[in-house]
């Protein structure tokens, strides 16, 4: 069980037990692609771009095309959590923690989650029909920091590149930011009296939306060698949330631990960039 409950024991300080600052549970889920899969891995199949070519004679042969094949696979990891709650416990505190402990799991797992989901991003994919060759995110999906946090110069320099490489307008598109980058785009002072009041209201959370991404708040971006933090723009398609075994929760007693509450919590998930043309890079320096 964990050793810091005794931090609980109260005389008749609280009735409650008040949960810690803490993401609870995933915020990138519902912005990616999620399929739930059978098996250790999981290939997804990929059809590219074809090209037509002009019929110049009248009865002329059926032309046969090489329609481009690709394939991502991801092997599924495993989570899991648990924790105990003693009879003796119960009776030191004034409030049985049992569900505060289930948050707590349920939040860690949702994090886990996130923390698959921005590797995804950024990492490197495994491609081809085993899984056997890695594919980087190319330099032309990167922003650089140009000795500036996030701006809306890369906002805009962003969506053309996902433009340019004529990624479907109707999908949904998401930037995953760090509070510091909402700081940035306040404190830019090129920035527009309109386009300030839009940054102000991603601010407080009464608009969620600009330049045409659906912004997504997390404290969970890694900083590269440079200590620039890593914001990630993209489009829905453009990664896959394999689910082997969603979340599952089992509060029971154990009798060969004096029949205290255990609280387990477990799922099976990975996730893999299935297009490179659907996710821009941009270094923010911090």
């Amino acid at each position: 069980m964990s050793s810091q409950i005794t931090t609980a024991f109260v005389n008749q300080f609280s009735s409650n037990v008040t949960m810690l600052s803490q993401q609870m549970g995933s915020l990138l889920r519902s912005a990616v692609d999620v399929e739930t899969v059978n098996g250790e891995k999981a290939f997804f199949d990929q059809v590219g771009q074809a090209a037509a070519v002009q019929k110049t004679t009248r009865n002329s042969d059926t032309p046969i095309m090489e329609t481009p094949h690709a394939r991502r696979m991801v092997s599924l990891k495993d989570f899991e959590y648990a924790d105990l709650v003693d009879d003796q416990d119960k009776i030191r505190m004034l409030s049985d923690p049992t569900s505060s402990y289930a948050k707590a799991a349920a939040a860690a797992i949702g994090r886990a989650m996130d923390d698959e989901v921005i590797a995804a991003l950024g990492g490197t994919a495994l491609t081809g029909k085993t899984g056997a060759t890695s594919t980087a995110l190319p330099s032309a999906q990167k922003i650089a920091h140009g000795s500036a946090g996030l701006t809306i110069a890369k906002l805009v320099e962003a969506k053309q590149k996902l433009d340019e490489k004529s990624v479907d307008p109707s999908i949904r598109r998401f930037i995953v930011v760090s509070p510091k980058q909402i700081s940035d785009l306040l404190n830019n002072t090129t920035v527009t009296s309109a386009d300030f009041n839009t940054v102000r209201a991603l601010a407080t959370g009464t608009l969620s939306e600009f330049v045409g991404f659906t912004f997504i708040n997390s404290n969970r971006l890694q900083v590269d060698g440079n200590s620039d933090r890593l914001v990630y723009a993209f489009a829905q398609q453009g990664v896959k949330l394999a689910i082997g075994k969603d979340v599952k929760s089992d509060i029971t007693e154990r009798a060969d631990k004096s029949y205290a509450t255990q609280v387990y919590y477990c799922a099976s998930f990975a996730a893999t960039r299935m297009e490179e043309e659907m996710v821009v890079e941009i270094a923010c320096n911090e």
